[in-house]
């Protein structure tokens, strides 16, 4: 839930100008701690971006503060009269702006940049490393990941295990939705690294969730890709569920090998039509 002060704050805050696309000024009352907050209804074919200048402002100004969380998805959905799609890629563009940090199953928070910094910096030395990079970043999750597991076996709580056992489940459904697959397998290890309760382990893992996202995004049409990970992700939340912090390090490492050999697949043996993730 929001802190007391940033529920009195967005009375003052995340309120649309006085001028839409249209020119038009409708009105949306919303109570919140006893206050009504006013937002006007967003008209314009990109909706999230109006939802990102407002929050953007807000931060700006100071109003919005490092540390201050947001409301949740739904609540600001409402809020602003947009669908949750809209609420949704809005806080996807702040956290590429690096001014907010989007936590499964804690909610959204405003950040120092922090994070952003590190995570850009990381990008950058991926990028300037090719073909090295891929092997470096494979090299750091088979030392973090693990023992991440391992923690957060001992540590986790049930609403990490909720967002986990969520993200297994959205795979499940995910058929060939790489996209889809790829939102729920980060928020699955993010998850983890939520468990393992420990705010630097989170924030490494952190820094490196566009690395990972492209990395999977480069590994595609691997025939039984998608198949194969969620034996593996099935496995390590199994563990973790029995707070078998051996098992749970155990599983992680098969995952991580055979991430690997799946990345290294040769493009021939790859199906036409169908993207793998992991």
């Amino acid at each position: 839930m929001p802190p007391p002060q940033l529920t009195r704050q967005l009375g003052s805050v995340l309120r649309y100008s006085s001028r839409t696309s249209d020119g038009g000024s409708t009105p949306c009352a919303v109570p919140s701690a006893g206050e009504r907050l006013v937002y006007k209804l967003v008209r314009t074919s990109r909706l999230y971006e109006q939802i990102v200048q407002q929050i953007e402002e807000s931060i700006v100004k100071g109003d919005l503060k490092p540390g201050d969380q947001l409301p949740a998805e739904r609540d600001l959905a409402q809020r602003f009269g947009v669908s949750r799609t809209a609420v949704r890629e809005a806080v996807k563009a702040l956290r590429e702006k690096g001014l907010v940090e989007a936590y499964s199953g804690r909610g959204t928070f405003i950040t120092d940049g922090t994070t952003q910094a590190v995570r850009q910096s990381l990008d950058l030395m991926v990028k300037i490393g090719q073909p090295e990079g891929s092997k470096h970043l494979a090299e750091v999750r088979a030392i973090l990941e693990p023992e991440i597991a391992a923690l957060a076996a001992v540590r986790i709580q049930e609403p990490e295990l909720a967002t986990m056992r969520e993200a297994v489940s959205v795979m499940d459904r995910a058929g060939q939705d790489p996209e889809a697959y790829i939102e729920a397998d980060l928020d699955f290890h993010l998850a983890l690294a939520e468990g393992a309760a420990n705010p630097l382990i989170l924030s490494l893992l952190d820094s490196i969730v566009g690395l990972l996202r492209e990395q999977r995004l480069r590994i595609f049409r691997v025939p039984g890709g998608p198949e194969r990970g969620q034996v593996h992700h099935k496995r390590i939340l199994e563990a973790v569920e029995r707070h078998d912090a051996e098992k749970a390090r155990e599983t992680m490492r098969a995952h991580l090998s055979q991430v690997s050999e799946d990345s290294q697949a040769p493009a021939a043996k790859r199906a036409p039509g169908k993207q793998n993730v992991h």
